[in-house]
């Protein structure tokens, strides 16, 4: 077994969990740096479809200082705040998927194709059928009722966190799917169906 450590905010971390993460991520990316092409490759997704939108928007989350490439400290940093964090710096990060031009807001357009893309991947599961009752222009439509509190036609970032708080269904809309683990498991058992 590893080493375990206690962090600051008490939550173990297993060292060596850390040591083999990062010689899978060296092994995936001699560079140390990861393009968004080995990002798609790593988790099995395909150049074009359903899931390469919604991959893209989580690479932009995950690459925290804008240079196109996520490094080790940002990819474990994002998985670590996934698995872990709390809600609110999880919505924070949700935020960021969403807000595809990085202008502080979620608009019509950016909510309609995060939805779309969800709801392209989770089509067919069984898991989340109640969800997805409502189609997407339906979806985007109840989001911005519940959450665009001033009606402006755009959310900022304290609505996207007070209206995920403060209703169920909103919040299992704009958290995303908090378990990248089983997404990536899905995507490449897709991938090697192909």
């Amino acid at each position: 077994m590893g080493q375990i450590q206690q962090t600051e905010n008490s939550k173990d971390v297993d060292v060596q969990i850390i040591q083999d993460m990062y010689k899978e991520f060296v092994l995936e990316c001699p560079s140390g740096l990861l393009f968004l092409h080995e990002f798609k490759r790593f988790f099995g997704v395909a150049a074009t479809g359903e899931a390469s939108d919604y991959a893209e928007s989580m690479f932009r989350a995950f690459d925290r200082n804008r240079d196109n490439t996520i490094d080790f400290l940002e990819f474990v940093a994002a998985l670590n705040l996934v698995f872990r964090g709390e809600l609110e710096p999880k919505l924070h990060w949700s935020f960021k998927v969403y807000d595809r031009d990085c202008n502080g807001y979620v608009d019509r357009d950016e909510l309609k194709a995060i939805i779309n893309s969800i709801y392209k991947i989770k089509k067919g599961t069984k898991k989340d059928e109640d969800d997805f009752k409502l189609t997407v222009d339906e979806a985007v439509d109840r989001l911005l009722r519940a959450v665009d509190t001033d009606n402006d036609g755009h959310i900022n970032m304290e609505e996207f966190i007070r209206g995920a708080q403060l209703d169920p269904w909103v919040l299992n809309m704009l958290q995303l799917d908090m378990n990248p683990a089983g997404w990536v498991l899905e995507q490449r058992r897709k991938s090697a169906q192909f």
